[in-house]
């Protein structure tokens, strides 16, 4: 069952484009993608953070405004600008300690599918492609950009009966 997989997660890892972004954005002048940002997956990421899971983001796009966005939400493991997401996991493991089967990794294409295969929780939003989908533990009903981080995070801690705490009603500062 599901539910009881959800209760060994420890951390959670989070590709950026089509993930906690858009996957279909407007450009910059400069060509660049304008990532979007979704405010309730901010609030699980932070509400997760101040309640002790990990957080990381791992993603080949390299904006500082990206960087800045998850920062401000206590996330302290940011790999951005990667082609070797695998590389990011293992130094994330060395640096946490947190072993790949306590890892949960969402992501939406196939940059995303070596370290899916390598972690205990694949997940992925609904318009992940389909070798992704194939490969995940659990599809979440929202798309990339859409709440699919807030609703697997939350999935999680409710598990883990953590959803709700003295650290959820308020915006507290780590």
């Amino acid at each position: 069952m599901i539910k009881e997989e959800f209760k060994q997660i420890k951390a959670f890892i989070f590709d950026v484009d089509g993930v906690l972004a858009l996957a279909v954005s407007p450009l910059t002048e400069d060509g660049d993608p304008m990532t979007t940002t979704n405010v309730r997956d901010g609030y699980a990421i932070r509400n997760a953070e101040n309640s002790g899971f990990v957080t990381g983001i791992i993603t080949g796009g390299n904006f500082e405004r990206v960087r800045l966005r998850y920062s401000k939400l206590g996330v302290k493991h940011i790999y951005m600008g990667t082609f070797d997401k695998i590389k990011c996991l293992e130094d994330f493991i060395g640096k946490t300690g947190i072993q790949k089967n306590e890892i949960l990794y969402m992501g939406d294409d196939m940059p995303d599918y070596p370290v899916m295969k390598e972690v205990g929780m694949p997940v992925c939003p609904a318009d992940a492609i389909p070798d992704i989908k194939n490969i995940a533990k659990y599809i979440s009903d929202k798309k990339g950009g859409e709440g699919c981080a807030r609703d697997i995070i939350e999935q999680v801690m409710r598990a883990q009966d953590k959803w709700i705490n003295e650290h959820s009603y308020h915006w507290k500062s780590l």
